[in-house]
C-alpha cells in the first residue's frame, strides 16, 4: 500500500476527473443496481452533504472512479458486478490510530470496569511490551489488525508511534508503519519516557532533537499528547513547532480527560487536526470553526473509559468540521471498527446517521488533509465499502452486526 516518499510528499494528487459523460474504456467495471451511492459530492444526488444517489452505479477503471450515475444510464464494460440493491459508501478513513504495538492490558480493562478511573499513565504497561518486542512481532500484529480493520471497511488508515519512546524503538515503529500506510505519525510525545520521569525537560529535548531527526524521514505528521499526566501547553508547542521545522504537518491529542490548551495550540500552529475535543469551552469551539483544524472525535476511547461522551452536536452546530476515528489502541480504545464508532456517534454524541458517516469518511480525509480518498467521484480513489443493508442508515441502526459485505481499495475487490 506505500509508496514511498514521492507519495507522502504529495498524497493528494490524482489524476484529471473524467466527467460523468464521457467515454469509458471497456476494460473498467460497472457495479450497478446500488440501492443507494454515497458520493460526499453535494453537488450529485439529492443535493445533500453526502450526495446521495438512488439506484445507481459506479464504473471503476484501474485504481480511479472514472463514471458515476444512475444504474440505467451506466456505459457498457467489460466487467460488471451487480450489487443487488444494496449500499455503497466510500471506504471507511480512520484518521487516528495506535496501531504499532505489543502486549495486552485486559487487566487494566478489567480493573477499570470494575471502578478504577483512565489515567495516561497505563500507556507505560505498553511501552515495555513494546520495547521488548521484535522487529517481525511488531509487524505481525500491526498486518492483523489491518486486515480486521479491512474487513470492516476502512482503506485508509493513519497510525503513530508513541509506545517506544527511544531513538530507536520510534524510528523503528514507524518504519514498520510506513511500510503498509502513508499516513505516519510520529508521536515520541505520547507520554515522558520512565527513564526520564525526573527530568521532562530533558526528554522534551530527546523528541525535539536526536529522535526527531531519526523519525521525521518516515513520517508525515508530528503529534502530542497535550494533557495534565504527559505534556502542558509550552512542552506542546515546542514539540510541534520542531517537528514543523522538519517538515511534519502538526495533529494534537487535545482536550481529552480536562480542559487545556491543546485545541487553541492546534488551531494556532495549523494543525490538521485536533484529536479527542472531550472537554471544550466555548472559546475552543469559536476557535475550530473559525480555523482549519478538524475536530476529530473517538467515542471508542469514551466507551472504553467510561468518560464523558465528546458533544459532536454542539460542534457541528458551530460549523465545526468534524471526523469520526477509532484511536485504535491497546488500552483506552481497542476496536479497529469505524461502524461501532459511527453508532456510537449516533447514540450518545448527538450526530445524525448521515453526520456521522460522513464524518467517518469524507471528514477523516479532511483530517488528513486528502481531496483523493473519502469520496466517490470522478477522479477519486476507486475505496468503496458495500453493506449487506439498503441504506448507510443501517450502520446506526444495526449496530453491531457485521453489515460490510466487499471493500474495494484503489479499484481492487480485496474483501
Amino acid at each position: 500500500m506505500n509508496t514511498g516518499p514521492a507519495a507522502r510528499n504529495n498524497p493528494t494528487a490524482t489524476p484529471a476527473p473524467t466527467s460523468a459523460n464521457s467515454a469509458v474504456a471497456t476494460a473498467a467495471t460497472a457495479i450497478v443496481n446500488i440501492a443507494s451511492l454515497v458520493t460526499n459530492d453535494p453537488s450529485l444526488g439529492d443535493g445533500s452533504p453526502l450526495g446521495l444517489i438512488r439506484d445507481a452505479a459506479v464504473v471503476v477503471e484501474g485504481d480511479r472512479v472514472v463514471w458515476i450515475g444512475e444504474s440505467s444510464k451506466a456505459p457498457a464494460t467489460d466487467n460488471r458486478v451487480d450489487a443487488e440493491g444494496r449500499a455503497v459508501l466510500p471506504g471507511f478513513v480512520d484518521s487516528h490510530s495506535h496501531l504499532v504495538f505489543a502486549g495486552d492490558r485486559t487487566a487494566e480493562f478489567n480493573a477499570r470496569m470494575s471502578g478504577r478511573a483512565y489515567a495516561a499513565g497505563g500507556i507505560r504497561t505498553t511501552v515495555a511490551a513494546t520495547r521488548a518486542a521484535t522487529d517481525e512481532d511488531l509487524a505481525r500484529n500491526l498486518a492483523h489488525h489491518l486486515d480486521e480493520a479491512l474487513r470492516q471497511g476502512t482503506t485508509t488508515f493513519e497510525t503513530k508511534s508513541g509506545y517506544g519512546l527511544t531513538v530507536e524503538d520510534e524510528a523503528r515503529a514507524l518504519r514498520i508503519a510506513s511500510a503498509h500506510t502513508d499516513e505516519v505519525t510520529y508521536l515520541g510525545a505520547h507520554i515522558v519516557a520512565p527513564e526520564y520521569a525526573d527530568d521532562p525537560a530533558a526528554y522534551v529535548e530527546l523528541v525535539t532533537g536526536e529522535m526527531l531527526d531519526a523519525c521525521a524521514p518516515y513520517a508525515r505528521w508530528v503529534d502530542v499528547f497535550c494533557e495534565k499526566g504527559a505534556f502542558d501547553g509550552d512542552q506542546a508547542r515546542a514539540i510541534l513547532t520542531a517537528g514543523k521545522a522538519k517538515g511534519l504537518h502538526p495533529r494534537v491529542h487535545a482536550n481529552q480527560l480536562t480542559y487545556g490548551p491543546g485545541v487553541q495550540l492546534a488551531v494556532e500552529l495549523d494543525a490538521a487536526s485536533a484529536d479527542h475535543c472531550t472537554h471544550l469551552t466555548d472559546a475552543d469551539v469559536d476557535a475550530l470553526a473559525n480555523g482549519g483544524t478538524v475536530a476529530t472525535l473517538l467515542p471508542g476511547a469514551e466507551f472504553s473509559t467510561r468518560a464523558t461522551w465528546p458533544d459532536a452536536r454542539r460542534l457541528l452546530d458551530a460549523g465545526v468540521t468534524v471526523a469520526l476515528s477509532t484511536d485504535c489502541n491497546p488500552g483506552s480504545s481497542f476496536t479497529s471498527s469505524v461502524p461501532f464508532c459511527v453508532a456510537l456517534a449516533v447514540r450518545d454524541m448527538g450526530m445524525t446517521p448521515d453526520e456521522a458517516v460522513w464524518s467517518a469518511t469524507a471528514g477523516g480525509a479532511k483530517a488528513l488533509r486528502r481531496t483523493d480518498i473519502g469520496r466517490l467521484t470522478p477522479g477519486t480513489r476507486a475505496d468503496l465499502t458495500l453493506l449487506d443493508a439498503p441504506s448507510h442508515v443501517h450502520l446506526a441502526y444495526r449496530p453491531g452486526v457485521p453489515l460490510v459485505r466487499e471493500v474495494w481499495r484503489a479499484g481492487v475487490r480485496v474483501v
